[in-house]
């Protein structure tokens, strides 16, 4: 049964739908999902206006199968609307993958994936990335670590920044780091920490990113 099978059900009862804590009988991934969906919905809300963008950019994002995109985006809207802040979604988010950091690592890239999807991601999006990031419990570093492999300003992303790792670091240590980073973010791996397989390419992107910081650090100390 697909993780969108599985969310068809959790989603049969809309009325109970809202509260993360009735998420998890569909499974870890299914929760997964529809935590990115929810805190999505209550994302695009973060600078007051909702824009087609937002929205388009939740749709690439979140690849539905044509059968559920109406229960999907149903859902979507009903968390625009509910009155509870994202405030009480992150913390039960939190709650329900306690256990797996990873996991809530995965929601935060992607939620930073739909909010760059754009092509840039607006001052509301960052705020409201980072208040989700501290109720998760991430340090400002890691967050920083994370955003820094979405966002590029005039002299581009800072290369030991998205390694997690100081400029002063050796060889070895950067080696280290860009391996780790590697390893994380590979599809098996993202599988483990409940990102179900529809979702697990967002890896790929980021993979992307750690290589070219990699490669930026490698050139310059000619590793």
């Amino acid at each position: 049964m697909s993780v969108w099978q599985r969310i068809e059900k959790v989603l049969g009862s809309l009325a109970n739908v809202l509260d993360p804590d009735n998420w998890l009988p569909g499974g870890k991934d299914a929760a997964f999902t529809l935590s990115i969906v929810a805190l999505s919905a209550k994302m695009a809300m973060a600078d007051g206006v909702v824009s087609v963008s937002e929205v388009h950019a939740f749709r690439n994002f979140i690849k539905v199968p044509p059968e559920d995109v109406e229960q999907i985006e149903r859902f979507f809207s009903l968390a625009q609307q509910d009155v509870a802040g994202f405030r009480s979604y992150a913390k039960k988010v939190k709650r329900i993958f306690e256990v797996s950091p990873h996991s809530l690592e995965s929601v935060i890239e992607g939620l930073f994936t739909i909010a760059a999807a754009d092509g840039m991601i607006h001052e509301g999006e960052l705020e409201y990335l980072k208040e989700v990031s501290d109720i998760f419990g991430f340090t400002t570093q890691k967050f920083e670590q994370i955003a820094a492999q979405f966002m590029l300003d005039d002299s581009g992303t800072d290369p030991y920044l998205v390694l997690g790792v100081a400029p002063s670091a050796n060889d070895k240590e950067v080696k280290r780091a860009y391996r780790a980073l590697v390893l994380e973010h590979h599809p098996d791996r993202l599988m483990a920490n409940s990102v179900p397989q529809e979702l697990a390419d967002m890896g790929t992107d980021r993979i992307a990113a750690i290589n070219v910081a990699y490669d930026v650090i490698a050139k310059a100390r000619g590793l």
